[in-house]
């Protein structure tokens, strides 16, 4: 027992990390206790300041270390609590990332990126920021995590999202207005004729829940159904067969489809040529992001582009300006319609 003590005395506690493995809370527990907010009850923040002062760690010695490491490299993490088996081979992922990089080596930095299940680590992101590896971070994507963000943003000010914002939300986000994107995409599939339109995607994450509300608002505007939301998630190895179960289910019953992401509606292309409807004669579609897919498709997709390249360059000055010390306001691009051929 006496070992354990004098094992635990000599530990070495130099980052918000060891600190919060000896007091047994999350690294955001411990960056949110020594800057003293109100969210940390007030024995775990006394157990946790005792033990700071215990190792020589004051709450300026962590701010100083937030502000001020010179790792020269940045973080990039992918949460995928929506749909663990998604791949950061993603077209969509690959492109932001081929961006990011781009940006970040312009500005001197290197770029550290971590694929994370949040499932099987709710501490992903407290641990990656308090690794010391990592200068700031740049998150990809809300997922399903967006209350973990939040708090996270609460004691922590380098870190930039990639996501959906929301008015009131404590987090800096850069992103496109999805809401807007949806209404545009669904006001394109109307105008070509469709009636009774569709939603192919997962309806829970942030940004797609708001494309999918934007095409709501539309067919409740022109008086028509309800937009059938058809759940599909966006892993390769699940999504051509839930799409061709719910054509098979629906495909006579809809005339418009609205695909969340140009992958997802690259493969509605294929599940439609095999079951004998052609587009856009039988189903008009539309998809978001205009990647490089869209063009190659046969027809050439119609979508709703998104500039990642804008929102890359967005994510890089925003995150530099919070390492300098800066408050920023968060960054919501607006989308386009690109028409081609199939709507």
């Amino acid at each position: 027992m006496a070992g354990s003590e004098d094992k635990a005395a000599r530990t070495t506690v130099r980052t918000i990390t060891d600190l919060a493995r000896l007091a047994g809370v999350s690294p955001g527990t411990v960056s949110r206790a020594l800057a003293g907010k109100s969210l940390v009850n007030t024995r775990t923040r006394e157990k946790i300041e005792a033990l700071a002062r215990e190792h020589g760690f004051r709450p300026n010695q962590m701010a100083s270390g937030l502000r001020r490491q010179k790792t020269g490299v940045i973080g990039v993490v992918i949460p995928l609590g929506h749909d663990i088996r998604q791949q950061i081979s993603d077209s969509f992922f690959m492109t932001l990332l081929g961006f990011l990089a781009d940006e970040l080596t312009t500005h001197g930095y290197d770029l550290m990126l971590r694929r994370v299940v949040p499932e099987s680590d709710p501490d992903w992101l407290d641990r990656f920021i308090g690794s010391g590896m990592i200068d700031g971070v740049i998150v990809i994507g809300q997922s399903d995590q967006f209350e973990r963000i939040e708090e996270v943003a609460d004691g922590y000010r380098p870190m930039v999202v990639w996501g959906n914002h929301t008015e009131g939300q404590r987090h800096c986000v850069v992103g496109t207005d999805n809401r807007l994107g949806g209404r545009l995409a669904a006001e394109r599939l109307i105008a070509g004729g469709a009636r009774r339109l569709a939603f192919v995607g997962d309806t829970g994450p942030m940004e797609f829940a708001a494309r999918f509300a934007g095409a709501q608002d539309v067919a409740a505007r022109m008086g028509l159904p309800p937009v059938l939301p058809l759940v599909t998630h966006l892993s390769p190895d699940r999504a051509s067969e839930e799409i061709a179960q719910h054509l098979v289910q629906h495909g006579r019953a809809i005339d418009g489809i609205f695909a969340a992401t140009d992958t997802l509606a690259a493969l509605c292309l294929t599940v439609l040529r095999a079951q004998g409807l052609g587009v856009p004669d039988d189903v008009k579609l539309v998809g978001f992001d205009d990647l490089p897919i869209a063009r190659q498709t046969i027809p050439p997709l119609t979508t709703v582009r998104q500039d990642i390249a804008a929102g890359a360059r967005g994510l890089v000055d925003l995150l530099l300006r919070r390492l300098g010390g800066e408050t920023t306001e968060s960054l919501v691009l607006p989308p386009e319609l690109t028409l081609r051929e199939t709507a």
